[in-house]
Protein backbone atom coordinates (compact mmCIF):
# COMPACT_ATOMS: atom_id res chain seq x y z
CA UNK A 1 0.00 0.00 0.00
CA UNK A 2 1.64 3.27 -0.88
CA UNK A 3 0.17 5.62 1.24
CA UNK A 4 1.36 9.07 1.60
CA UNK A 5 0.39 12.18 3.58
CA UNK A 6 -1.74 14.41 2.36
CA UNK A 7 -0.18 18.12 2.91
CA UNK A 8 -3.41 19.64 1.66
CA UNK A 9 -5.43 17.66 4.21
CA UNK A 10 -2.66 18.62 6.93
CA UNK A 11 -3.25 22.61 6.37
CA UNK A 12 -6.82 22.33 6.01
CA UNK A 13 -6.69 21.00 9.66
CA UNK A 14 -4.22 23.64 10.70
CA UNK A 15 -6.65 26.08 9.43
CA UNK A 16 -10.09 24.70 11.25
CA UNK A 17 -8.13 24.39 14.67
CA UNK A 18 -6.89 27.80 14.09
CA UNK A 19 -10.73 29.33 13.41
CA UNK A 20 -12.23 27.12 16.75
CA UNK A 21 -13.55 24.38 14.24
CA UNK A 22 -13.06 21.26 16.92
CA UNK A 23 -14.54 19.26 18.95
CA UNK A 24 -12.02 18.18 22.19
CA UNK A 25 -13.72 15.16 22.77
CA UNK A 26 -12.17 12.00 24.18
CA UNK A 27 -9.88 9.14 22.44
CA UNK A 28 -12.76 6.47 22.27
CA UNK A 29 -15.74 9.11 21.07
CA UNK A 30 -14.81 8.27 17.48
CA UNK A 31 -16.59 5.60 17.12
CA UNK A 32 -19.90 7.39 17.77
CA UNK A 33 -18.84 10.79 16.39
CA UNK A 34 -17.06 9.46 12.64
CA UNK A 35 -19.04 10.14 9.52
CA UNK A 36 -21.34 7.37 8.36
CA UNK A 37 -21.67 5.46 5.09
CA UNK A 38 -24.12 7.77 4.36
CA UNK A 39 -22.73 10.90 5.31
CA UNK A 40 -19.57 10.29 3.54
CA UNK A 41 -21.51 9.31 0.30
CA UNK A 42 -23.62 12.60 0.62
CA UNK A 43 -20.22 14.96 1.16
CA UNK A 44 -18.33 13.34 -1.53
CA UNK A 45 -21.12 13.45 -3.89
CA UNK A 46 -22.08 17.01 -3.11
CA UNK A 47 -18.91 18.87 -2.66
CA UNK A 48 -16.07 16.01 -5.00
CA UNK A 49 -13.69 13.88 -4.32
CA UNK A 50 -10.86 17.68 -3.95
CA UNK A 51 -13.11 18.82 -0.55
CA UNK A 52 -13.87 15.21 0.31
CA UNK A 53 -10.21 14.50 0.21
CA UNK A 54 -9.44 17.70 2.69
CA UNK A 55 -10.53 15.49 5.48
CA UNK A 56 -8.20 12.85 5.26
CA UNK A 57 -4.05 12.65 5.99
CA UNK A 58 -3.19 9.97 4.00
CA UNK A 59 -3.71 9.30 0.02
CA UNK A 60 -3.06 5.49 -0.81
CA UNK A 61 -1.91 5.47 -4.79
CA UNK A 62 -3.13 2.30 -5.21
CA UNK A 63 -6.96 3.48 -5.39
CA UNK A 64 -8.12 5.80 -8.24
CA UNK A 65 -8.57 9.24 -8.20
CA UNK A 66 -12.57 9.60 -6.67
CA UNK A 67 -12.63 6.68 -4.87
CA UNK A 68 -13.53 6.77 -1.51
CA UNK A 69 -10.87 3.67 -0.82
CA UNK A 70 -8.29 6.21 -1.65
CA UNK A 71 -8.29 8.35 1.62
CA UNK A 72 -6.97 7.01 4.89
CA UNK A 73 -6.52 8.48 8.28
CA UNK A 74 -9.51 10.95 8.66
CA UNK A 75 -9.43 13.55 11.07
CA UNK A 76 -12.89 15.30 11.31
CA UNK A 77 -16.43 15.01 10.63
CA UNK A 78 -16.86 17.38 7.18
CA UNK A 79 -17.13 20.44 9.46
CA UNK A 80 -14.51 20.08 12.86
CA UNK A 81 -11.12 18.30 13.62
CA UNK A 82 -11.93 15.79 16.10
CA UNK A 83 -9.56 15.42 18.54
CA UNK A 84 -10.69 11.78 18.94
CA UNK A 85 -10.11 10.87 14.86
CA UNK A 86 -6.57 12.70 15.87
CA UNK A 87 -5.38 10.49 18.70
CA UNK A 88 -7.39 7.57 16.99
CA UNK A 89 -5.40 8.14 13.43
CA UNK A 90 -2.29 8.33 15.11
CA UNK A 91 -2.33 5.33 16.80
CA UNK A 92 -3.33 2.93 13.75
CA UNK A 93 -0.18 5.21 11.81
CA UNK A 94 1.83 4.00 14.15
CA UNK A 95 0.86 0.77 13.62
CA UNK A 96 1.52 0.54 9.68
CA UNK A 97 5.01 2.79 9.99
CA UNK A 98 3.30 5.41 8.33
CA UNK A 99 5.26 8.19 10.45
CA UNK A 100 4.87 11.07 8.18
CA UNK A 101 1.46 10.57 8.90
CA UNK A 102 1.69 9.48 12.63
CA UNK A 103 4.34 13.00 12.78
CA UNK A 104 1.31 15.14 11.26
CA UNK A 105 -1.25 13.79 13.21
CA UNK A 106 0.53 14.01 16.79
CA UNK A 107 0.89 18.00 15.24
CA UNK A 108 -2.37 18.26 15.21
CA UNK A 109 -2.87 16.92 18.64
CA UNK A 110 -0.30 19.36 20.06
CA UNK A 111 -2.25 22.08 18.17
CA UNK A 112 -5.33 21.05 19.47
CA UNK A 113 -4.53 20.60 23.07
CA UNK A 114 -2.72 23.89 22.72
CA UNK A 115 -5.59 25.83 21.51
CA UNK A 116 -8.07 23.63 24.14
CA UNK A 117 -5.88 25.23 27.11
CA UNK A 118 -5.85 29.15 25.53
CA UNK A 119 -9.49 28.84 24.94
CA UNK A 120 -10.82 26.42 27.60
Amino acid sequence: MAVKLNEKALQHAKRLIRDNKVVADTRDDWSEHAPSTDEQNKFLDKNGSSEYSKWFLGVDDDHPEGQKGRYKFPYGDFKKVHRCAVISGESRAGQYDHDDIREALGDLLARLDEHTEKSG
